[in-house]
């Protein structure tokens, strides 16, 4: 984005935050607009430069506010993310782990798990296991789309079990 902006504008990223910090606007809709309106932005382009001169986009967060930031209300799901995060990454030394604003992928050469505090009071795991068969506990990939082929929900401890385990293990395979 950052390299077609200065393409379609011919002045970079920096200059576009300047101006929006010069405007004084805050409100990101209204910046959108201002981008819009006054300097002939498309909608991606504006929606860019207000992410970045209100620095509210995961690029311009560290992982440990991302992760705060995903668990702010959802405090008591945290340990689950921190129990997922340590067996995964036992699963094996090639795993990148991308924290982003509202999920955390597991990656190997493929995201093969994705993380996501869904609603207060519980937390999807997305797997990708094309041709694994949906049952009442592995569903459908629901909100994940093309991302994740199944979904598992859970709300306790207790649900970070060997099935669980296994069907994270196979992703992983999956994705090497």
């Amino acid at each position: 984005m950052e390299k077609g902006l200065l393409e379609k504008t011919g002045k970079p990223l920096d200059h576009w935050i300047q101006v929006v910090k010069d405007s004084k606007i805050e409100k990101h809709k209204a910046i959108i607009d201002f981008l819009k309106t006054e300097h002939g932005f498309t909608h991606g382009y504006a929606n860019f430069v207000s992410l970045k001169a209100r620095k509210a986009d995961a690029g311009s967060m560290d992982d440990t506010n991302l992760l705060t930031n995903q668990y702010k209300g959802k405090e008591h799901l945290k340990p689950l993310y921190d129990a997922l995060h340590s067996k995964i990454s036992a699963l094996g030394n090639d795993i990148t782990i991308t924290p982003k604003k509202d999920s955390v992928s597991f990656i190997r050469k493929r995201q093969f798990v994705l993380v996501k505090p869904a609603t207060k009071t519980r937390m999807d795991i997305g797997l990708k296991l094309k041709g694994k068969e949906i049952t009442d506990r592995l569903e459908n990939s629901g909100p994940f789309g093309a991302m994740c082929t199944h979904r598992v929900r859970l709300e306790t401890l207790e649900e970070i079990d060997s099935q669980l385990m296994e069907w994270i293990q196979e992703a992983y395979e999956k994705a090497g």
